[in-house]
């Protein structure tokens, strides 16, 4: 099993319901063991609604490409279009930031997240939950980079269990 660090966004229709729906489907296919605080956040690039943010940790045995697939495929169950254009608004957004110390390029998929350590939306709330992980290329702890970054721009609005889904308890899926 791998240890697998998820960014969760949206800013489309009921951002949290998606958001926990989006969770509960996940948590059908993987094993969820920790969920963020619910963070709301400036978009980036265009004008659009605000964003909801989480970072997410599950367990899978899964590869890359088959957890992408499954990703992608809630996405899609909630409504996700996807646009050609980057930083478009979206019902759901569910990126792999981490996977194990994992470092993947390819056409589909790169790991660690291109923009991990640019985006404090991104490494705040995933600070909150693997603080001292490591970025596999950079060397330094998500926290350091999320100290780094500084939190503007991100405004804590519940607390962790805001998702009803995670609990280190949970058995894993069948």
């Amino acid at each position: 099993m791998t240890t697998v660090y998820l960014g969760l966004g949206a800013n489309l229709g009921d951002r949290e319901a998606n958001m926990r729906a989006a969770l509960t489907a996940l948590s059908r296919k993987v094993r969820i063991t920790a969920v963020s605080s619910l963070y709301e956040t400036e978009p980036v690039g265009q004008p659009q609604p605000m964003f909801l943010n989480a970072a997410a940790a599950i367990e899978t045995d899964m590869a890359p490409a088959e957890l992408l697939g499954i990703l992608w495929s809630i996405e899609r169950d909630l409504g996700r279009e996807r646009m050609r254009e980057r930083d478009a608004p979206r019902t759901i957004d569910l990126d792999i930031l981490l996977y194990g110390a994992l470092r993947l390029n390819s056409s589909r998929l790169t790991i660690p997240h291109t923009r991990l350590a640019e985006r404090a939306f991104v490494l705040i709330p995933l600070a909150e939950i693997a603080g001292d992980a490591r970025h596999p290329t950079l060397g330094q702890t998500i926290g350091e980079l999320a100290r780094e970054i500084g939190a503007d721009g991100v405004r804590r609005i519940a607390d962790k269990g805001w998702d009803g889904v995670a609990s280190p308890s949970r058995s894993r899926p069948q």
